[in-house]
Order: structure tokens, then sequence, then C-alpha cells
């Protein structure tokens, strides 16, 4: 495969085959938003006005509350609570009810990170779609993956018939649906293991077999989210 600054990143995530690809390009730029707002970013002027006007979703707010650089954070809310209070509650006479709760709406569905992962993961995408076209060893690392969760899923099959994969489309949707197919079946398979191990008529000692962890995959297919297995 011949790799570039483009290829690499992606190559590099269909290389592990370990859960869906694309929830891993999506966690690795997270990861590196996450560590650059509670960083660099702080003094980064540019940085600083767009997070003053879109704030942060409630998931990426958890993301850094459990983090450390709680100063950074609060430098952050600092301004963008200013920034709400000169928009959403300015006193002008033209600043209707109306108008301050489509200020607060817009506010309050935005995201800063969120902003960003979407900017990064669309772009990595078409590098998906290109090199399935292009590329032989890419081919057979995508067609050889494990599972894709359900939303990006939903996402490259919907994608794929917009991009420009003259040769591959039907190669490509083919073998992401075999993938996740396959995946959902024995997913079920499994939740219902689990499901018949809490069964009066089970053995006491009957073996959970790869059912112990299946309502943690099960919820991961159908949201893209990891999460940890207990029992």
């Amino acid at each position: 495969m011949r790799d570039d600054i483009c290829t690499i990143p992606v190559s590099e995530v269909f290389e592990v085959n370990d859960g869906c690809p694309i929830c891993r390009m999506r966690d690795t730029i997270e990861e590196r938003m996450i560590e650059y707002i509670l960083g660099d970013a702080m003094m980064e002027p540019d940085v600083r006005i767009e997070t003053n006007k879109t704030g942060f979703c409630e998931f990426h707010y958890d993301k850094m509350m459990s983090r450390r650089g709680r100063l950074q954070l609060a430098l952050m809310l600092q301004t963008h609570i200013n920034e709400i209070n000169t928009t959403v509650f300015s006193r002008n006479i033209f600043n209707s009810d109306k108008k301050k709760g489509e200020s607060a709406r817009k506010l309050s569905d935005s995201c800063f990170i969120c902003s960003k992962i979407e900017w990064g993961l669309s772009r990595m995408i078409d590098t998906v779609y290109r090199c399935y076209e292009n590329e032989r060893d890419f081919r057979d690392m995508f067609n050889s993956q494990k599972m894709f969760c359900l939303p990006h899923y939903e996402r490259l099959i919907n994608g794929a018939a917009k991009k420009n994969m003259h040769r591959y489309s039907s190669d490509f949707t083919s073998n992401l649906t075999r993938i996740t197919s396959e995946y959902s079946k024995t997913l079920y398979e499994d939740i219902s293991k689990y499901c018949a191990m809490y069964d009066y008529r089970s053995k006491e000692n009957a073996d959970w077999g790869n059912s112990r962890d299946a309502v943690e995959r099960t919820v991961a297919f159908l949201n893209g989210r990891i999460y940890d297995s207990e029992i």
C-alpha cells in the first residue's frame, strides 16, 4: 500500500482489527482534542473565541471533568459564561425573549470538540473510500475486519453511494454488510446465552462462553461507544 500523510493514520487504524475501526478513528481524534483543549488551546485566542461561542456537550464536559487540567477548563468556562451573559442575557431592547431562547438553544446544541471530531472523521472516511478504490492491500485489511458498529455501518454504506468508487463500490458495500451482519448475528447468540444464564433452569456452574460481556458489546454495537464489562 502506498502510504502518504493522509493514508497512514487510516491504514494504522485498520491494521489493529479490534472493534469498529471507525470508532477507533473517532476515539483517536477525540482524545487528541481533549488533550489539546486542556493544554495548549487555553493560550490560543482563536480557539478561545470559538469555544466561547460554542462551549461543549454534556459528554465532553464529563470527559474533561474526569481529567487533570481543571484550571484550563475553568478559564474557558469563565469566558464562555461571559459570552452567554453578553448574548443570551443582554439587556439590549432588540434582544426579545424569542431571540434569547434561540441564542440559548444554539449554545446548548453546540460543542467545540464534536465539531472538530466531525471535521476530522469525515476526511478520514473519505480516505477510506479512496484507499479501498485504489489499494488492494487496504481492501484486504478492510474486508478482514471483525466488525463495524451500526452507526458507522450506516454512515459508510450511505456515503459509498455518493463517492467516486467506480470499480469497487459494490464490493465495498457487500463486504461491509457481510462483516456487520455476521457480527450482529453473533451478538444475538451471545446476548441470548447471557439471558439464558439467568433462567432458573440454567445449571449453576454452566459455562458463560462468550456471553459474559454481551450486554456491553451489544450496546457498543448499537451506539458506537465501548463500555466496561461488569458482572
